[in-house]
Protein backbone atom coordinates (compact mmCIF):
# COMPACT_ATOMS: atom_id res chain seq x y z
CA UNK A 1 0.00 0.00 0.00
CA UNK A 2 1.39 3.40 -0.87
CA UNK A 3 1.77 6.05 1.78
CA UNK A 4 -0.94 8.11 0.09
CA UNK A 5 -3.57 5.33 0.27
CA UNK A 6 -6.18 5.88 2.94
CA UNK A 7 -6.88 2.95 5.21
CA UNK A 8 -10.64 2.71 5.16
CA UNK A 9 -11.39 -1.00 5.54
CA UNK A 10 -11.51 -2.78 8.85
CA UNK A 11 -10.93 -6.46 9.63
CA UNK A 12 -11.83 -7.97 12.98
CA UNK A 13 -10.38 -11.26 14.12
CA UNK A 14 -10.21 -13.40 17.20
CA UNK A 15 -6.99 -15.03 18.33
CA UNK A 16 -5.94 -17.24 21.19
CA UNK A 17 -4.26 -15.36 24.06
CA UNK A 18 -0.93 -17.07 23.34
CA UNK A 19 -1.11 -15.98 19.69
CA UNK A 20 -1.93 -12.42 20.71
CA UNK A 21 1.09 -12.29 23.00
CA UNK A 22 3.36 -13.69 20.29
CA UNK A 23 2.05 -11.15 17.76
CA UNK A 24 2.56 -8.29 20.22
CA UNK A 25 6.13 -9.43 20.94
CA UNK A 26 6.96 -9.69 17.24
CA UNK A 27 5.47 -6.27 16.48
CA UNK A 28 7.41 -4.75 19.36
CA UNK A 29 10.67 -6.24 18.05
CA UNK A 30 10.08 -4.40 14.78
CA UNK A 31 8.86 -1.24 16.50
CA UNK A 32 5.51 -1.59 14.73
CA UNK A 33 1.93 -1.62 15.91
CA UNK A 34 0.24 -5.00 15.97
CA UNK A 35 -1.93 -3.82 13.07
CA UNK A 36 1.11 -2.84 11.00
CA UNK A 37 2.76 -6.17 11.78
CA UNK A 38 -0.34 -8.19 10.90
CA UNK A 39 -1.05 -6.32 7.67
CA UNK A 40 2.53 -6.57 6.43
CA UNK A 41 2.82 -10.25 7.42
CA UNK A 42 -0.49 -11.11 5.77
CA UNK A 43 0.39 -9.11 2.65
CA UNK A 44 3.73 -10.92 2.27
CA UNK A 45 2.06 -14.33 2.61
CA UNK A 46 -0.78 -13.39 0.24
CA UNK A 47 1.67 -12.10 -2.38
CA UNK A 48 3.66 -15.36 -2.20
CA UNK A 49 0.51 -17.43 -2.48
CA UNK A 50 -0.81 -15.48 -5.47
CA UNK A 51 2.61 -15.53 -7.16
CA UNK A 52 2.78 -19.30 -6.70
CA UNK A 53 -0.49 -19.57 -8.60
CA UNK A 54 0.36 -17.13 -11.40
CA UNK A 55 4.07 -17.62 -12.10
CA UNK A 56 6.14 -20.73 -12.58
CA UNK A 57 9.71 -21.61 -13.50
CA UNK A 58 10.74 -24.27 -15.98
CA UNK A 59 14.13 -25.72 -16.79
CA UNK A 60 15.23 -25.81 -20.43
CA UNK A 61 13.75 -29.26 -21.15
CA UNK A 62 10.43 -28.39 -19.51
CA UNK A 63 10.31 -25.05 -21.36
CA UNK A 64 10.87 -26.79 -24.70
CA UNK A 65 8.04 -29.25 -24.00
CA UNK A 66 5.77 -26.41 -22.86
CA UNK A 67 6.52 -24.26 -25.93
CA UNK A 68 6.01 -27.28 -28.19
CA UNK A 69 2.61 -27.95 -26.62
CA UNK A 70 1.61 -24.31 -27.11
CA UNK A 71 2.65 -24.40 -30.75
CA UNK A 72 0.63 -27.54 -31.57
CA UNK A 73 -2.78 -26.96 -33.11
CA UNK A 74 -5.65 -27.50 -30.72
CA UNK A 75 -7.29 -30.90 -30.90
CA UNK A 76 -11.01 -30.38 -31.38
CA UNK A 77 -12.95 -33.16 -29.74
CA UNK A 78 -16.73 -33.64 -29.82
CA UNK A 79 -16.93 -32.72 -26.12
CA UNK A 80 -14.94 -29.53 -26.68
CA UNK A 81 -17.06 -28.57 -29.68
CA UNK A 82 -20.24 -29.16 -27.65
CA UNK A 83 -18.88 -27.04 -24.81
CA UNK A 84 -18.21 -24.07 -27.08
CA UNK A 85 -21.57 -24.41 -28.82
CA UNK A 86 -23.52 -24.16 -25.55
CA UNK A 87 -25.27 -20.87 -24.85
CA UNK A 88 -23.70 -18.75 -22.15
CA UNK A 89 -25.31 -19.08 -18.73
CA UNK A 90 -27.33 -16.04 -17.74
Amino acid sequence: MSASETKSSRLNLRVAPADEELLRQAAELLDESVSEFLVESARERAERLVADRTAFALDEEQWSAFAEALDRPAEVTPALRELFERPRPE
